[in-house]
């Protein structure tokens, strides 16, 4: 399968695309970002199905973009505003990555790709999807991505079984052996005060690239969720010759 990693350089990605070039089922994988995405320095010997695509625009696709998007039977959306960044930035541009990037992401790819379309969107598990609440902790961030996750969800029922959307919503993830926390909508300090669950990295990165190979189990996948599926696909993942 083809598999586009939209926001190829990020903290995440760079774990799904190791994982994906050990995976026997992709056969071709799309890095998309703003600049060279280079293989994982341990990604294995068929690092030549990764193909770096530059996109200067989120907001505007390029035709010698499309043209390398066309065909893709998935895509694993990694682009995001993380929540360590939200106050050093004005909240428009916030919205605009987080929100229109995405909108755009699927108005343009998903008509480019095969059918049924997988689109994986990487969200947290605090989001709030109901616009008419208002959430006590980063409410506007939290309502925002809330915004996204309706969007992806609308796009995929709208289009009549042509996409299939599936939402990952991490609270806190960790590399293996480590307590130290990175991505997901909630910074460390919220684990303690909400309870915000984590998952390990090497599980999300499993769970999106089985859920794009194999077919999407349901639409919100949460951190118990991936730890079952991504710890299953991992351990049945082996490097390819």
């Amino acid at each position: 399968m083809k598999l586009i990693i939209a926001g190829s350089t990020g903290f995440v990605a760079t774990e799904i695309i190791r994982q994906a070039i050990s995976n026997p089922a992709v056969t071709s994988i799309i890095a998309l970002s703003r600049r060279e995405t280079t293989p994982p320095p341990n990604a294995g010997a068929d690092a030549s199905k990764l193909k770096s695509v530059v996109c200067n625009d989120f907001s505007n696709y390029s035709e010698d973009v499309k043209k390398e998007l066309a065909g893709a039977d998935a895509c694993i959306w990694t682009i995001a505003v993380g929540i360590s960044k939200v106050k050093t930035m004005p909240f428009e541009e916030v919205r605009k990555i987080c929100l229109d990037y995405t909108v755009t992401g699927l108005e343009t790819i998903c008509p480019l790709g095969s059918k049924p379309f997988r689109f994986l969107y990487i969200s947290g598990s605090n989001t709030t999807r109901d616009q008419t609440k208002k959430p006590l902790f980063m409410p506007d961030y939290s309502l925002v991505r809330g915004e996204v996750e309706n969007r992806v969800l609308a796009y995929a029922k709208e289009s009549n079984g042509a996409v299939v959307s599936c939402l990952a919503k991490p609270g806190l993830i960790k590399r293996p052996g480590q307590t130290a926390i990175s991505g997901g909508i909630f910074p460390a300090i919220a684990r303690a005060v909400l309870g915000v669950p984590s998952v390990e990295l090497i599980h999300i990165s499993a769970t999106l690239i089985d859920q794009a190979v194999n077919g999407i189990e349901k639409d919100a996948l949460l951190c118990d969720d991936m730890t079952r599926i991504g710890s299953k696909a991992f351990a049945n993942l082996k490097p390819s010759s």
